[in-house]
């Protein structure tokens, strides 16, 4: 999503601090309580975060070292760890989280800067330049926070990662989507999803954000010529 993937992470740092304060907040009750994924309670999510941020040291090890390094043994090996530490006191989660983002800086301060070329290989055997991974962090935090269902909502994202999520949004729903035109009114910003839309969505880009990525039902959003949203594909 960017030039230079080292731009993103202060932002990497400042959405891990948000994270672990709303995180901090929590009591053991609230952990085990449900979160806004289905199946998912709030413990599972923290530990998916955490597991997250060593998959991406795993990936940037494999860039850095010419290994091939996915970013996780298995999805059973995933899932497993998941449920391992799904029932973990909150003080144990905001540990494991802020010890794995820490871990994520040391390999991201390790790799040399050609090594940001180096082809990687992400779940399910996709693969993408290790220049993609600050971005692929940044949403997993932002995007989960909401998941959490703990207060922080798609309202509170940061402009920027707005900006970017959109654009994102944009080309990977490009073959599965009807075509839309979407302006976001607040950034100032206009994208199309496809080609000669013949219907716009317009609110703000949050909301956009939020209603294409499914954090949202769009309700607050205004389409013209007027009529029902358009259907939104499952999204990562």
């Amino acid at each position: 999503m960017t030039a230079d993937p080292l731009v993103l992470l202060p932002e990497i740092d400042r959405a891990t601090a948000r994270l672990l304060e709303t995180t901090r907040r929590l009591d053991d009750a609230a952990v085990t309580g449900g979160s806004l994924l289905p199946g998912w309670t709030r413990g599972h999510l923290l530990t998916h975060l955490a597991r997250n941020a060593d998959a991406c040291v795993n990936l940037l090890t494999g860039a850095r070292t010419g290994a091939d390094t996915p970013a996780y043994p298995s999805d059973e090996h995933r899932t497993a760890d998941i449920e391992a530490g799904a029932r973990r006191p909150v003080a144990e989660q905001a540990s494991d989280l802020a010890a794995a983002a820490e871990r994520f800086d040391a390999a991201v301060a390790q790799l040399p800067p050609a090594a940001w070329t180096a082809t990687v290989r992400w779940r399910g055997g996709h693969t993408r330049l290790a220049a993609y991974i600050p971005w692929a962090r940044l949403s997993e935090v932002e995007l989960h926070h909401v998941d959490l269902d703990a207060g922080y909502r798609p309202a509170d994202w940061p402009d920027a990662f707005v900006h970017r999520l959109l654009h994102d949004l944009v080309a990977d729903l490009a073959e599965s989507m009807a075509p839309v035109r979407l302006h976001a009114t607040d950034l100032e910003h206009e994208l199309t999803i496809g080609t000669d839309p013949a219907v716009t969505v317009s609110g703000s880009g949050h909301g956009i954000a939020a209603w294409l990525s499914g954090r949202a039902d769009g309700a607050d959003l205004t389409v013209t010529p007027e009529g029902p949203l358009p259907t939104v594909p499952i999204w990562k």
